[in-house]
């Protein structure tokens, strides 16, 4: 496999969506001009059904690395996901089964194949942990564990937190980054990939690799893509994009960010040229309309992560429905057991439960026919359209 070296798509390559770099750019830089074939990986716990972008953020850098002909595993924690991840939490994950985890991975790799190729001459390659994590014993885990202090462990500054919250820390909590530092060892890799917020467990790779194999692995920790609250996007916040969400629903949601995310929404989730991206920046600083710019934005990731007749599609029904205030050509149908406004939009799926459709209905969000309705005993009747906020509606039969 020839190994790319060209210098502009290295200097991408280690600045693009980069926060740091460990043990610094110099050392991964230098490995990359000389043409050295590295291996690297990016961990995916499947602690849900679907991935989302943060994750399809990682697999953007992994697919840079993979187009200079590097080699890129995609590891399941299919074992690691049982038990949690602590990281950014403020409290113990729950706990998943076997069985659970491997129902949620399923659609993983296919999710993934939008932006990484998993043929052609330079295939990723999957992997799972629990290939070596169930053939492990107690004295195994004790031999890992004397890698690391407590003390070290109580650096992370979740569990500071917690400490002074007086929230419970489990042990098992512990473990967990020794446990992805083990996955470095097993694969022997170069180097790994992942957010910011990933920091403290992948430099636990950096330990063990020192350690048990005397080599040094890279670490990029990347960009993580936060909302105006300066929160991170995903599932645990609620404001995730799935991987498995219509092309309208990720148009809409891209267009619902703030304006302050557009730049770094065009740097980390889409394949845009920097030198487009900069030119974008000094339009919105100059004065252009930041709608126009977030709209290139909701087509790029949709078509990044869905494919481009999806984005085309999500584009569609933003300006047929947000922008033009028309109804969608297909609405879902319904024969509710019960005709309450409330009651349809529960079993219609608009809203989540009785206490979100009354806060729905508070906040002037619901439409019957077009007009707004605020009475929570209001009946329905067949042929009625009912819309929730701008996007989703459902015809009751």
């Amino acid at each position: 496999m020839k190994i790319i070296t060209d210098e502009n798509r290295i200097q991408e390559l280690l600045t693009r969506g980069v926060e740091n770099i460990y043990p610094k750019r110099e050392f991964l830089e230098s490995k990359l001009k000389l043409g050295e074939r590295l291996t690297l990986y990016t961990g995916y716990d499947p602690t849900a059904s679907t991935l989302h972008i943060g994750h399809g953020i990682t697999m953007l850098k992994l697919r840079e690395f993979q187009e200079l002909g590097h080699k890129v595993i995609m590891l399941i924690g299919d074992f690691t996901g049982m038990i949690g991840d602590p990281s950014d939490k403020g409290s113990a994950r729950q706990k998943l089964t076997r069985e659970q985890v491997l129902e949620n991975c399923k659609m993983y790799q296919k999710q993934a194949s939008t932006v990484l190729d998993f043929e052609g001459e330079n295939p990723v390659e999957v992997r799972y942990n629990s290939e070596w994590f169930l053939k492990m014993n107690f004295a195994d885990v004790l031999d890992l564990t004397s890698h690391f202090t407590v003390q070290r462990m109580l650096e992370r500054d979740m569990f500071e937190k917690r400490i002074k919250e007086e929230k419970p820390i489990y042990v098992h909590e512990f473990l967990y980054p020794v446990m992805q530092g083990y996955d470095s060892v097993v694969m022997d890799v170069d180097g790994e990939i992942g957010g910011n917020d990933q920091t403290f467990n992948m430099l636990a790779g950096r330990t063990l690799m020192k350690d048990m194999k005397n080599k040094e692995k890279f670490v990029i920790a990347g960009k993580l893509l936060v909302d105006n609250n300066g929160k991170k996007m995903g599932k645990t916040e609620g404001n995730m994009i799935a991987l498995n969400d219509a092309p309208e629903d990720v148009f809409g949601k891209v267009m619902s960010w703030t304006d302050s995310m557009i730049i770094s929404g065009f740097e980390i989730c889409t394949r845009i040229p920097m030198k487009d991206i900069e030119k974008i920046k000094k339009d919105l600083d100059g004065g252009v309309n930041p709608r126009d710019a977030k709209l290139k934005l909701a087509f790029e990731i949709t078509k990044t992560f869905l494919g481009e007749e999806a984005a085309k599609q999500g584009q569609t029904h933003f300006e047929k429905v947000i922008q033009s205030k028309d109804k969608p050509d297909e609405i879902a149908e319904l024969k509710p057991q019960s005709y309450n406004i409330i009651e349809v939009l529960v079993e219609s799926g608009l809203c989540s439960g009785k206490s979100d459709a009354r806060r729905a209905i508070e906040q002037g969000g619901v439409k019957v026919n077009d007009k707004k309705v605020s009475d929570f005993d209001f009946e329905t009747k067949s042929e009625d359209v009912i819309q929730k906020g701008k996007r989703f509606f459902v015809k009751v039969k």
